[in-house]
């Protein structure tokens, strides 16, 4: 399952089916693979005791019940908590998982967006750096084809794009289109830009397209806006609602 091997335009799941579940956990992500979704994309940050959780947050307080800095805590006290509450009382107990647990359930089925928290990056680049357990896992489950890697943080990006064997890699930005964008892409190699969608417009997807990225949008939960985007030739939408690809 290589990147260039999908079928484009691609709906992507935002933290998994996050419309209808706690997001960034495994039932979010079971329920977006049931809608026979092309690529899931979740977070990646380290714990206190160096292991690879899937959390949006810098902190716990808003998706789980736990309080204060992720990077803080280990990883048990992470398991012990419950991060489905918050959304819904039936889902009370799901777990924080693990990216190695991410993988394992989604390996053969779809693509997989793994974006890298800024805070997780460290600059002194340890050797259990997340960037070099990410590529790790990638290549002892032999799925690097089947992997982008994104962030926010081009020093991330730079280092990756440094390794041997590097996955696919994405740009992520926040804010209005400008030439620095598209000279750290070309810089560094990168296969797609991941952009806030309403900073898009024909003519940056066709500049972006013209050097060679791929345009995802994020994130889009209006069928009118998925089609707008995808006349604009879009190559991806991420979506918190993964149903919605078969009434854009």
């Amino acid at each position: 399952m290589k990147m260039n091997s999908l079928r484009y335009p691609l709906i992507i799941a935002h933290r998994g089916y996050s419309l209808r579940y706690p997001e960034n956990t495994l039932i979010a992500f079971e329920k977006a693979l049931e809608w026979d979704v092309q690529m899931i994309e979740l977070d990646v940050t380290l714990t206190l005791d160096r292991k690879l959780v899937v959390i949006h947050d810098e902190t716990l307080d808003r998706t789980t019940n736990g309080h204060g800095r992720v990077a803080d805590h280990t990883l048990a006290r992470l398991k012990a908590l419950d991060a489905g509450s918050w959304f819904a009382d039936r889902f009370a107990g799901e777990p924080i998982p693990t990216l190695a647990e991410v993988l394992a359930q989604v390996a053969g089925r779809a693509a997989v967006n793994i974006e890298i928290k800024p805070e997780a990056y460290e600059a002194h680049h340890p050797d259990d750096a997340v960037e070099c357990q990410i590529l790790n896992i990638l290549q002892h489950q032999n799925i690097s084809d089947d992997v982008l890697v994104s962030s926010f943080d081009v020093r991330v990006m730079t280092e990756i794009a440094r390794m041997a064997n590097p996955p696919a890699l994405a740009c992520l930005s926040e804010g209005d289109a400008d030439s620095e964008i598209f000279d750290i892409c070309q810089k560094i190699g990168i296969f797609s830009w991941n952009v806030d969608y309403r900073y898009l417009n024909r003519t940056r997807i066709e500049k972006a397209h013209g050097l060679g990225l791929r345009v995802f949008a994020y994130t889009v939960n209006s069928p009118k806006e998925i089609s707008t985007l995808i006349e604009m030739g879009v190559d991806g939408i991420f979506t918190d609602d993964p149903t919605l690809a078969d009434r854009k």
